[in-house]
């Protein structure tokens, strides 16, 4: 099993895919005895609702996620019990404030305006070639960093400037993708020896710990005087009004905030990635979308659209199905890491030890025939509209791109509205075509990006 694995390993969503398809939804790899690498891949929704949800608290994310996840501290993600319970309803009470989302819509649109619309129209203009995988990697970032710290660091310009800040949450990601798959001993040498992925994350950590002390010391000299709605700036305004002794450590702060950048900047930008990878696949469903939009928003003869309220963005149903379906085939995060505190019994039958990790291969239940039928291979964002015409709601143990159970993404509803001002405002305007023969698959990482980015022409509609 263990030769299977690491030959396949760059391809390793795939493999999953293969392996679980063959084994009915479940499979067992046991990894040699002194390396303790039981690994049970499930795409069974059954189990999947039993690990996320009926027996949740047998499912923590525990000491072997912390360790493979050491970069996040004891921020949200690593976080248990009671710690976890407090910080979930902290960003719930925030991100759920109605004066955030609408700066969430405010920033996302000037990211636009400002930022990505001239840019495809410079590319357009010059009929050069762009990765706009890069570009929405920019924009997220970008847009992130001002929705959590306040802060702009202007990756998202004509000059397209090399940040080292925002390429080290990539490099950190293949690390912690392979912690997942390889026996500890093996990448904690890789550690010690400073090679590889795990000399790339090391790196990492230095670059963004700088990034985030220097992004704090400016909001901790004015956060008082400002009404702005970013995270950071209301953490620290809750702390200071309750009076919290003692005073909340810079270092507890780096890991809250990198907690939550890494919660949206690329999520977003391999959701939209991928979209319009299908829709320049797919052109007769794009051709829906479009009319979709230029029907329900106040598009002008140019193709250009303003954002002006979120109530306009409720009318793009076919829009909202389209992006289901990207998530359901292309989810951002793709698989996720499970260890029972006792030994359990799923519903598909398979025991799971103590020493066992369960990886929920959310990838794979997108591909299967038994959750979706014979044409879950298929970019259909019909499969997602009722007969009514509103839109279905799946279980969350079924379409799992925004998890399930008590650790369901708090974001859900502000990364749909991110992507559809972002679809909406391309769509009306531009036509993108992937380049003849640029290879597509999906990166080594533990986010869904593409491996070789997405390398396209943009031409303007008028």
């Amino acid at each position: 099993m263990i030769p299977g694995l690491l030959i396949n390993i760059g391809r390793i969503h795939q493999y999953a895919t293969e392996v679980i398809e063959q084994s009915g939804g479940t499979f067992l790899l046991k990894g040699p005895w002194f390396t303790n690498m039981d690994l049970l891949f499930t795409s069974d929704p059954a189990n999947v609702h039993y690990i996320l949800t009926k027996n949740f608290p047998n499912f923590p994310k525990g000491p072997d996620f912390n360790k493979i996840f050491d970069i996040l501290g004891d921020g949200i993600f690593n976080a248990d019990s009671e710690s976890w319970e407090n910080q979930r309803k902290i960003t719930m009470s925030l991100v759920h404030n109605t004066g955030f989302q609408e700066f969430v819509a405010e920033i996302s649109w000037k990211k636009l305006e400002t930022g990505l619309i001239p840019i495809l129209d410079l590319v357009s203009d010059m009929r050069m070639e762009v990765d706009i995988q890069d570009l929405f990697q920019r924009f997220a970032f970008d847009s992130t960093c001002l929705l959590v710290l306040g802060h702009d660091p202007t990756s998202l310009c004509n000059e397209l400037p090399h940040l080292p800040h925002e390429k080290a949450f990539a490099d950190a990601e293949e690390a912690i993708l392979l912690r997942h798959v390889l026996p500890e001993i093996l990448w904690k040498l890789q550690q010690w020896l400073h090679i590889g992925k795990e000399e790339k994350l090391s790196k990492a950590k230095v670059v963004l710990d700088r990034f985030l002390s220097y992004c704090i010391s400016l909001k901790t000299e004015n956060f008082k005087k400002n009404e702005d709605f970013d995270l950071l700036t209301s953490y620290m305004r809750g702390v200071d009004e309750k009076g919290v002794t003692p005073i909340v450590s810079e270092k507890a702060w780096k890991y809250t905030m990198l907690n939550l950048i890494f919660a949206g900047k690329d999520t977003i930008s391999a959701a939209l990635t991928w979209f319009f990878w299908l829709l320049a696949t797919n052109p007769t469903e794009e051709v829906k979308i479009r009319q979709e939009i230029l029907m329900n928003l106040q598009v002008e003869k140019n193709g250009e659209w303003k954002y002006s309220n979120l109530d306009e963005l409720k009318k793009l149903i076919y829009l909202h199905g389209a992006l289901c379906e990207s998530l359901r085939l292309f989810p951002p995060v793709a698989l996720q890491h499970k260890a029972p505190l006792q030994h359990d019994i799923l519903p598909s039958g398979h025991r799971i030890n103590t020493n066992t990790k369960a990886l929920l291969s959310f990838y794979s239940m997108g591909r299967m025939e038994s959750i979706w039928g014979k044409d879950c291979l298929e970019f259909k964002p019909g499969r997602w509209i009722s007969g009514t015409g509103r839109i279905k709601n799946e279980p969350s143990f079924k379409f799992t791109a925004f998890n399930a159970g008590p650790r369901s993404c708090l974001g859900k509803e502000m990364s749909f509205m991110q992507m559809k001002i972002v679809a909406a405002a391309i769509i009306s305007r531009f036509k993108i075509e992937v380049l003849d023969g640029h290879p597509v698959s999906p990166s080594t990482s533990v986010i869904l990006h593409m491996k070789h980015g997405l390398k396209v022409k943009v031409s303007n509609y008028v």
